[in-house]
């Protein structure tokens, strides 16, 4: 069974971390263990742009950023999927180089070292040239970025709707099942 880890950053875009644990809590039978980190900006941000403070709500085990004594601070604990949901450019350039100053930036660091699945919803444009590097860095030690692209395949008449598209695909990126657009055919 899936252990997930779920972080949310201070990036905007808390709608597409809200749409993931709705959807993870629907998808229970799928994963035995759910942790949420969420930051102080990544709070502020949530009650900004979605009128409310539920974000403590889901049925998770909930860390502070600077817990380095959760279960998944160390590889041992057999977390394998972790998803940073919206992922600010600050907490990809503290992965990328292997900082570790917070329980986010080591939690994806424990992932990597143990060849697990970090999934990146990067959350910013336009890009520099740093933010391609960190990137690049991440791809290559094995993680997955994922920018918050909605797509319009399926003609979405609400911005849920339309960031359903992405949190489906992370769902589907991390191994787990979820009920989403077909192509008809």
């Amino acid at each position: 069974m899936n252990k997930i880890i779920v972080a949310v950053s201070g990036a905007s875009g808390s709608i597409y971390a809200k749409l993931l644990l709705d959807k993870l809590a629907k998808i229970k039978s799928q994963w035995k263990e759910l942790s949420i980190i969420i930051t102080d900006n990544a709070k502020i941000v949530w009650k900004t742009e979605l009128a409310e403070s539920n974000f403590e709500n889901y049925q998770a085990t909930y860390y502070e950023k600077n817990d380095f004594m959760a279960p998944f601070a160390s590889g041992s604990a057999n977390f394998n999927i972790m998803i940073i949901v919206p992922c600010s450019m600050g907490t990809v350039a503290r992965i990328a180089s292997g900082l570790s100053n917070d329980l986010i930036s080591r939690a994806a660091d424990v992932i990597l070292k143990e060849r697990r699945k970090l999934i990146c919803v990067v959350r910013e444009t336009p890009f520099n040239l740093i933010h391609l590097k960190n990137m690049e860095l991440i791809t290559q030690a094995g993680g997955i970025i994922c920018p918050a692209s909605p797509s319009f395949y399926s003609i979405p008449k609400t911005i849920e709707e339309a960031a359903s598209t992405v949190v489906d695909r992370v769902i589907q990126l991390s191994g787990l099942q979820i009920e989403s657009y077909q192509w008809p055919g």
